[in-house]
């Protein structure tokens, strides 16, 4: 970038060709941009002409390398997007994805909207599910678990800045939860293999938290034990909804129908067309 104050314009073509030549998707320079202006889409094009203010441009352009160096944007901005709420993110938790959104939309279009519910988010990390959850239906009582401190301090401060009332307590998995029984379970667990590492994005494995994306025995570790510990917190007719990896649908439908012999076991293709998310209907 040139020594003269750039307009925002010159600012995102800068950015979009620095990430290009890191070979970094170039969108994150309109992602960085608006969330440093807290500009939407609209405003961004009507000041696309006027120049920058220096301190605003020198935060831009920082930024912009470290994304180049590889570090998530979300991480940079201290901020990402998630079904339709603004989180609070840190390298305490993963980057909450597209794909989780779809797991949010399934559990909404299984209840109906007059419902009353009561709802654990297990493995909440940053709160997202909980959070989502209790914005769309705000009359459900919802909670939500983890086990590591780093995570419920974000999940928690996420709550405080989006007004939103959810309980946020420290469990691994089920092992400290309330003698609560619940209409629905929902988790994103760690399920990747480490076997996968070498294939992985080199962001991801730099900077996210290993301990929210991998699990033993192939990844399927943390379902085998949800299986064995989850019947006694379901309701009748109570819902457990989990996401998993592409590959591990015929793996997790047998951990929890002979783990649950009566429940009844659905698996859901993502928008992507793979088999992604996974519920079990416990008729007890």
């Amino acid at each position: 970038m040139t020594n003269s104050a750039p307009t925002y314009f010159e600012a995102q073509q800068w950015a979009s060709f620095c990430l290009k030549t890191a070979r970094v998707p170039s969108d994150n320079a309109r992602f960085l941009l608006l969330g440093l202006t807290h500009f939407d889409q609209t405003q961004l094009l009507v000041h696309y002409r006027d120049t920058m203010p220096t301190a605003l441009s020198t935060t831009y352009q920082a930024m912009v390398k470290r994304v180049a160096a590889g570090e998530p944007a979300q991480y940079v901005l201290g901020r990402a997007p998630f079904y339709g709420l603004e989180l609070t993110v840190n390298s305490n938790v993963l980057i909450p994805r597209v794909e989780t959104e779809e797991l949010v939309d399934w559990v909404l279009s299984d209840a109906p909207a007059t419902s009353a519910c009561n709802v654990l988010d297990v493995g909440t990390g940053s709160g997202a599910i909980a959070l989502a959850l209790k914005h769309e239906r705000p009359d459900w009582q919802i909670e939500g678990s983890d086990v590591a401190d780093g995570a419920l301090t974000v999940a928690r401060q996420n709550a405080r800045t989006l007004g939103l009332a959810v309980d946020f307590y420290q469990s691994d998995l089920l092992a400290s939860v309330p003698a609560t029984r619940f209409d629905v379970i929902v988790s994103n667990p760690p399920y990747i293999d480490h076997a996968e590492e070498p294939v992985m994005d080199a962001s991801v494995l730099n900077y996210e938290p290993h301990g929210a994306l991998f699990a033993a025995n192939h990844g399927l570790a943390l379902y085998e034990r949800l299986a064995a510990t989850v019947a006694p917190h379901l309701a009748a007719g109570g819902k457990l909804y989990l996401e998993f990896g592409y590959h591990q649908a015929a793996a997790l439908r047998a951990i929890f129908e002979k783990a649950i012999p009566r429940a009844t076991v659905t698996v859901r293709q993502d928008m992507a067309g793979h088999d992604r998310m996974l519920r079990v209907v416990n008729h007890e």
